[in-house]
């Protein structure tokens, strides 16, 4: 069977011959990099292109297509050697960027045509020209794969610079590999390209994090990128170091930003600056402020990624100097081996004291952040039992993200960063209620388990509702066998959705015609360049389409039109939250495997499936709920409700 991994997941691979399949939705040049076990490309053989098609343990395909098949040998790879990566490179001549493909898709298989062992839909992509599908990375003498979906707008020269190779051999390489993919009557065309394909990598720029620009829409992991590896441990011993460089952060206008407000003065000098609320660069305050938080998210992680990768180094130390006291002959005799031990014991210990001191202190600093910034938030950044829901009104714009939960590490539990993603969505949502997923989930009744899903995601629509304009959101509901009615009781009480909702097989097959009806029409007059001619009974505002109890009351037909409104829907308004277990559709078999790789899974309760593939943290993701006996959701719906009847003519 195979594992369908999400961004940043692994899986283990148990034989040593692999094939590596890519199924992109357009011609696509397809290499392999090697690496050490900090990530570091050194040299120009390490990466398997066209024109060197070979490398130990690797052999990459020759051409340009939308099908490729590499051969690995996981026994043949040098020893020197921890990470294989595979990349995908847009040629010239064809689309400028991954976001205007179909998602390409990347399996692990067995050899000569056998079955796959782990596949990734690389979803969330946008402007970039050059990503890391996956990578194979050795760990304790096995091999595993890893999702990694990493993409660089500036193109493989700048891939394979953040991989720690020179500006100059990057940018060469990169050339060389485009060159070597070219058909010749396309070297013209190739050459004139290079420029753009492979980066502009002579003046390099690492912004701050306060004068940084806003970041990208979420990735499909629902978790920013974090930072890559740095480089190795000093020859003196020292432990390693952690860069922490946003690799897609860019501007998102050409007008300068408005000016982040001046932090205060410390109270004392020597201490750190004391937080204020947003403090970062953007063009307005809910911009600052998001900006701010993704600050938060990046710093949190660097520094757990640097406390674990100091931990890691003072424990290899003393491995190796125990190892070495044990191998030396003399320390066999009288008390000097014991004596050798414990030194070494000692110098771990020093070093772990050192990196908990760094991180204590940021962890403090973090907090303080936290503390101002929270109460600042916005109502479409800020938790439920923020007290800015009790003064909230309908505003006259969108907002420019939404809060889905909290994430945190666990190294400080308490220390909750909001989890934002840009709105519109880009990708539907998934509420896991099966019991397959985390420890919390297992342990859970199953109906209570079920109507949690439900309540978040009413909790998400009342957001949702209640932060748009009044005239420019709607919800419709699938709840074919009526178990969500509980849930649903504040919506329907108050008259917000666009219609009750669908009941029984009937009810799903005429929601779904409607919702499909308004996506092609949309398509279809985007594409005439008239949006201003859809017929009158197109609802043009945003829609939330909430499906409960999936896969019950579909039929064939009905999955069908389901999938093309996840495929589809989000580039033309129509937004997709399904509430369902995997499991009570396996009956489809793989037919559904795309819909849910498409999805943005979260949970009802806490769970750490939220992965970084940059720091490899798994992050625990925790929903955001009203609090028990709190009427925020009632007044919000209140406030829609009657904005509604004051907006309609």
């Amino acid at each position: 069977m195979t594992a369908e991994l999400v961004r940043g997941q692994n899986h283990p691979v148990s034989r040593s011959r692999v094939e590596i399949r890519v199924s992109a939705g357009t011609p696509v040049l397809a290499l392999a990099s090697l690496a050490d076990e900090q990530g570091r490309l050194a040299g120009t053989g390490v990466l398997a292109h066209p024109g060197a098609r070979t490398l130990p343990g690797v052999h990459a395909p020759a051409d340009l297509a939308d099908r490729h098949t590499f051969a690995v040998d996981l026994d043949a790879v040098a020893a020197d050697v921890h990470r294989v990566g595979v990349l995908l490179v847009l040629p010239p001549g064809g689309p400028v960027r991954f976001g205007a493909v179909p998602a390409s898709y990347v399996a692990v298989a067995a050899p000569d045509g056998g079955g796959e062992i782990a596949g990734y839909t690389l979803t969330g992509l946008d402007a970039e020209t050059a990503v890391i599908a996956l990578e194979l990375y050795r760990r304790q003498g096995a091999w595993k794969v890893r999702a990694v979906g990493q993409g660089y707008s500036d193109g493989l020269g700048a891939l394979l610079a953040d991989g720690g190779m020179p500006a100059p051999a990057a940018r060469e390489l990169a050339a060389a590999a485009l060159r070597a993919a070219a058909p010749a009557k396309e070297a013209d065309a190739t050459l004139a390209a290079l420029p753009s394909l492979v980066g502009d990598l002579r003046a390099p720029q690492t912004p701050e994090r306060a004068a940084a620009p806003a970041p990208d829409p979420t990735p499909a992991s629902g978790v920013p990128y974090a930072g890559t590896p740095g480089p190795a441990p000093a020859g003196d011993g020292s432990p390693p170091t952690i860069s922490y460089t946003h690799p897609r952060r860019r501007r998102t206008s050409s007008e300068p930003p408005e000016p982040a407000p001046r932090a205060a003065a410390a109270a004392e000098p020597g201490q750190p600056p004391r937080p204020v609320a947003g403090d970062a660069a953007g063009w307005s305050m809910d911009e600052r402020l998001y900006n701010q938080v993704w600050g938060m998210f990046e710093d949190l992680a660097r520094t757990v990624a640097a406390y674990r990768s100091a931990v890691e180094f003072a424990d290899s130390r003393m491995d190796r100097e125990l190892d070495d006291a044990l191998s030396d002959p003399r320390h066999r005799i009288g008390g000097s081996g014991n004596a050798a031990r414990d030194t070494a014991r000692a110098r771990r210990e020093e070093l772990v004291a050192q990196a908990q001191a760094v991180l204590d202190r940021d962890l403090a600093q973090l907090i303080a952040e936290s503390e101002v910034v929270e109460p600042a938030l916005p109502a479409s950044y800020a938790r439920w039992d923020n007290p800015v829901w009790h003064g909230h009104r309908t505003p006259e714009e969108g907002p420019l993200a939404l809060r889905l939960g909290d994430l945190h590490l666990p190294e400080r539990p308490d220390l909750r960063i909001p989890m934002l993603v840009r709105v519109p969505l880009e990708r539907g949502l998934w509420i896991d209620n099966g019991r397959t997923g985390s420890e919390a989930a297992m342990a859970m009744d199953t109906d209570r388990l079920r109507r949690a899903a439900m309540d978040m995601a009413v909790a998400h629509a009342v957001r949702l509702l209640a932060v748009h304009p009044a005239d420019r959101f709607s919800v419709h509901v699938i709840d074919a066998a009526g178990a969500g009615a509980a849930s649903l009781a504040p919506l329907v009480r108050a008259g917000v959705l666009a219609a009750p909702p669908a009941a029984g097989a009937a009810g799903v097959s005429r929601t779904l015609a409607e919702l499909t009806r308004r996506v092609d029409l949309v398509q279809m007059a985007l594409k005439a360049g008239a949006p201003e001619d859809l017929p009158p009974d197109v609802d043009t505002a945003e829609q939330l389409l909430i499906v409960h109890d999936f896969p019950h009351g579909f039929d064939d037909r009905a999955v069908t039109q389901l999938r093309y409104l996840a495929d589809e829907g989000a580039a033309v308004g129509v937004h997709l939250l399904m509430v369902a277990d995997r499991d009570e559709a396996s009956a489809y078999g793989p037919l559904l495997d795309p819909l849910w790789r498409s999805l943005m899974r979260l949970s009802p309760v806490p769970d750490n499936h939220l992965a970084d593939p940059w720091v490899h943290h798994a992050w625990t993701f925790e929903p955001d709920l009203p609090p028990q006996g709190s009427q925020v959701l009632g007044q919000a719906l209140d406030r829609v409700a009657e904005a509604r009847r004051t907006t309609r003519p």
